[in-house]
């Protein structure tokens, strides 16, 4: 038990590429592809399974922001370490990870029906890539594994993919590799300037807990924010970087779309989280020359959030093809992310981090709900549905389910984090909020709009009328996700626990003043004197 427990970060990063390497070796699984959907499957469930103690062991009331850390030389000649370690953010992304990875797992067992091995093998990779993200606190290590993912998603899409599946799994592809080429840039003016710190002039290191404290100069921290904020930009995707994310998401297979939106997506609200703001918060204060105006970088990211939020949730009115549709909507909420997290404020930041677990869940769930139709159909065109709510009345409800979870409605996840960050906004700037709110009232729109389209009134096509209902695994596909959703939203306090001290952390990293302002207790008020007589 001393083991695992000291090694667990490893047993759950490694857990999946473990399995993905049994099903490479082993003879058998070349040959029988129901084996190799039972032992994916099993792997899949055990790396959920192996992640399940972070939730418990956890310590809450920890004074040291990172735990379960495993630290040893990797490349020491450079100052290189295999340096693990989660705080609560860390936590909440690695559980939703594993359980998304054994539902797209699932998810996959009558839909992929060629080169199956290879499919699960990449999937299972792609898994380890995730995960790693989440543990490393090397930054080299963290691109390591930033870089490592991209192979078998690109893979995943480009041959399971759909009719237009190279184009958009080159787009996907070569987005991603040029934000993450400039974020190296940023990464190694960090690692050259931390020749600094005492101990390490020689070696350098790449220890993110020991740059947080090593005094960047406010001219590098405004010229690396930008350099990393172009690479995890690309990877939310905020607009104008967002072209990429519709194209990779109509043509992924159903467990591609469902990890790309309920885990990679995170990784770039991840990485202004853990390492934008609070290694670079002087870089907020700057000014950019942008020709006739000069926002400081706060407010041009304010800005392009809310942009990512109005823009598009209108450009997600239009659209008709599901898939896209679902891929629009995910620009929209992950820039309510993006919006709460530079409120700046604890209550932003928490609520943006708790929304980038809600949106994992129900806009994974939408695209299972889209994968599930699309098998019994093959299409995606909204045109072709239409009172399947007579038809199908089981999938119909949980439809609506994770709907109103994706709109925000009361009682339902998201409405837990959309009311945080929208309050976090507001005690930044009211401003911010009131376009904001436009986005949640374009979200229900839409969402209401496509339901009534595909499962209200009569059908409409010969094809639909004798469509089979949910089966066992598939519902076992559903069911969590919706269950979560109810629990987030009638009693999100176990969740919050965990996000408490990072969040504020930032918050008096990023705004010292603003936070002792708010702490400081109010001054008593004078006591009146009574008039002499």
């Amino acid at each position: 038990m001393d083991f695992y427990r000291e090694h667990l970060l490893s047993i759950i990063t490694y857990t999946p590429l473990a399995g993905a390497v049994v099903l490479l070796l082993i003879p058998t699984f070349k040959r029988n592809d129901e084996a190799v959907r039972w032992f994916a499957n099993a792997v899949g469930i055990l790396g959920f399974l192996v992640s399940l103690p972070l939730w418990f062991w956890f310590d809450r009331s920890h004074p040291q922001p990172f735990q379960f850390e495993e630290r040893f030389d990797w490349i020491a000649s450079i100052g290189v370490q295999y340096y693990f370690g989660v705080d609560g953010v860390s936590v909440l992304l690695i559980l939703l990870t594993t359980l998304l990875g054994a539902i797209a797992i699932l998810s996959s067992w009558t839909a992929i029906t060629t080169r199956v091995r290879q499919y699960y093998v990449f999937l299972l990779l792609l898994q380890s890539g995730m995960l790693g993200v989440f543990c490393a606190l090397d930054m080299f290590l963290f691109y390591v594994f930033w870089e490592v993912m991209l192979v078998p998603m690109y893979f995943l899409i480009g041959i399971w993919g759909s009719a237009r599946r190279l184009y958009a799994a080159i787009k996907f592809f070569l987005y991603t590799l040029v934000g993450s080429v400039v974020m190296l840039l940023g990464i190694l003016a960090l690692y050259f300037h931390s020749r600094k710190i005492p101990g390490f002039e020689t070696t350098g290191t790449f220890d993110v807990t020991r740059w947080y404290g090593m005094g960047i100069p406010a001219e590098l921290q405004f010229w690396v924010f930008l350099a990393f904020a172009l690479g995890f930009a690309i990877k939310v995707p905020m607009f104008p970087f967002h072209t990429w994310l519709p194209d990779a998401h109509v043509e992924a297979p159903t467990a591609g779309s469902v990890i790309l939106a309920g885990v990679l997506l995170k990784m770039g609200t991840y990485g202004f989280i853990r390492f934008s703001l609070p290694l670079l918060p002087d870089a907020l204060r700057q000014t950019m020359d942008l020709f006739v105006v000069q926002p400081t970088v706060l407010q041009f990211m304010v800005a392009l959030s809310i942009i990512s939020i109005v823009y598009a949730a209108l450009v997600t009115l239009v659209q008709k093809d599901m898939k896209k549709l679902i891929a629009y909507s995910s620009v929209s909420h992950l820039g309510f992310c993006m919006l709460g997290m530079f409120a700046l404020n604890p209550l932003g930041l928490e609520g943006s981090v708790l929304q980038m677990v809600n949106h994992g869940l129900s806009t994974g769930g939408l695209f299972l709900i889209v994968g599930l139709i699309y098998e019994r159909r093959h299409t995606k065109a909204i045109a072709e549905f239409g009172g399947l709510a007579h038809v199908v009345p089981v999938y119909a409800t949980f439809t609506l389910l994770i709907f109103l979870a994706s709109m925000g409605l009361p009682t339902l996840n998201g409405f837990i984090g959309e009311f945080m960050i929208l309050q976090g906004a507001y005690s930044a700037n009211r401003v911010w909020a009131y376009w904001a709110v436009s986005g949640v009232v374009l979200g229900a729109a839409y969402l209401l709009w496509l339901y009534q389209r595909v499962f209200w009134g009569q059908v409409t096509k010969k094809e639909n009328e004798h469509l089979a209902d949910l089966n066992a695994r598939e519902l076992a596909t559903l069911v969590p996700l919706v269950a979560l959703c109810f629990w987030i939203g009638l009693y999100p306090k176990p969740f919050l626990e965990f996000l408490h001290a990072p969040m504020a952390a930032i918050a008096r990293t990023v705004q010292p003043e603003a936070v002792a302002r708010a702490a400081a207790p109010a001054a008593a008020p004078e006591t009146p004197v009574a008039p002499a007589h």
